[in-house]
């Protein structure tokens, strides 16, 4: 079983509240990455990732990462038609919770 396996397992069996959070670390490590953010700055989950400074690539980019991590798809239109890392975070909770277990 890979790493990823392992980490989607673990997910998968979290509680609601707890799988959230764990998302959330996620999503925010990967936007501060691509944002040149140290991990101690705090980034604003309730703002645009356009008016955060990121672009059409770069969203795509993390789009792409978080799918392989997560063994999911994520739809363009879930970043576009609400781009908040709040947003995100509660679209892929509900994706992953809902996702069947493999």
């Amino acid at each position: 079983m890979s790493s990823t396996d392992t980490t989607l397992q673990r997910l998968r069996e979290l509680p609601r509240n707890e799988l959230t959070e764990e998302i959330e670390t996620l999503v925010l490590k990967r936007f501060k990455s691509v944002l040149l953010m140290d991990e101690s700055e705090d980034l604003p989950l309730d703002i645009s990732y356009f008016d955060l400074g990121l672009t059409s690539l770069r969203l795509t980019e993390i789009r792409q990462n978080l799918e392989q991590l997560l063994d999911l798809s994520i739809n363009a239109n879930v970043l576009f038609n609400e781009p908040t890392v709040a947003h995100l975070v509660d679209y892929l909770a509900d994706a992953l919770s809902t996702s069947p277990s493999r």
